[in-house]
């Protein structure tokens, strides 16, 4: 059942056995033993691709459901107190900055709790959210109603800034923009729409050398001095590198990360406890 949602969700054996750390063969062997046992195709080659069959997708959503009380069941019987496995999710940027203190937190104080942690865009994680494929998630500050079922609260706010080459030091931010390659945040993503609306709003027209949803990678495009970039201010990717941040004159648009969690799900208090971590650690730095 497992090889059978990753080949799923990813569209071909070779991804699914990738995920998975398996053979392709292996992947294909299990989805030809799924199909025997249930007795229908569940799905269509196409080329390197596959794509689920109708019966396939009847019973997709129960075969997560299935694989989730699965894993449930193996935490409860290692420790009950802790209700079985927490799955969490994180947007990209945010697992490598905000996951490994968060979770030093939670172990310190639930040494034997069980998470599964699944990464992916803000929206996506949210979604899951809701639909009860995930217990939480840290995201980007939802632009959208949530259902009642759920709630987002913050605990990192991320101001704008300027980010330059050090030979770029004591330069005026806006000087910087206007003159200097420009290197995007993917406007698909929130930062990447603050920071072009302040650009608009400020009567700024850089000079795009690229476009791209990585922090981490325009960092170290700016560290190459390829250009400078506008982006909210995740210091931490900032050590190592020849690089510095220079603040916006004034009024920073600014990008809020929190955690999403299902109010009535099964593990509802331990994601407020997550929260309560996670609030501690970065509210007061």
């Amino acid at each position: 059942m497992e090889s059978f949602v990753a080949v799923i969700e990813a569209g071909s054996y070779a991804e699914a056995a990738r995920r998975l750390d398996l053979t392709a063969a292996a992947i294909a062997a299990r989805i030809k033993a799924l199909e025997d046992d249930i007795g229908v195709p569940l799905v269509q080659r196409s080329g390197r691709f596959v794509r689920p069959t109708q019966h396939a997708l009847n019973i997709l959503d129960s075969t997560r459901a299935a694989l989730r009380n699965i894993r449930d069941l193996r935490a409860l019987a290692q420790d009950s107190s802790l209700g079985g496995e927490f799955r969490i999710g994180c947007f990209m940027s945010a697992l490598t900055n905000i996951l490994p203190p968060l979770l030093k937190q939670v172990y310190a104080r639930y040494p034997a709790a069980s998470l599964f942690v699944v990464p992916g865009a803000s929206v996506e994680l949210c979604r899951k959210v809701a639909d009860g494929e995930l217990d939480a998630a840290i995201v980007v500050e939802p632009q959208f109603p949530m259902p009642k079922t759920c709630t987002w609260q913050p605990f990192i706010e991320e101001p704008l800034v300027v980010v330059a080459h050090v030979e770029h030091k004591e330069q005026d931010a806006h000087h910087l923009l206007r003159t200097q390659p420009f290197i995007r945040y993917d406007r698909n993503i929130l930062g990447g729409q603050l920071a072009d609306r302040y650009l608009r709003d400020h009567q700024i027209f850089p000079t795009q050398r690229l476009e791209i949803d990585s922090l981490s990678s325009i960092v170290s495009l700016v560290a190459e001095g390829l250009g400078v970039s506008l982006l909210p201010d995740w210091s931490s990717l900032l050590k190592p590198m020849p690089v510095l941040r220079i603040a916006l004159p004034s009024h920073a648009p600014v990008r809020r990360s929190g955690l999403i969690w299902n109010t009535q799900g099964h593990h509802a208090n331990m994601a407020s406890c997550i929260h309560e971590q996670a609030a501690q650690i970065f509210l007061r730095s």
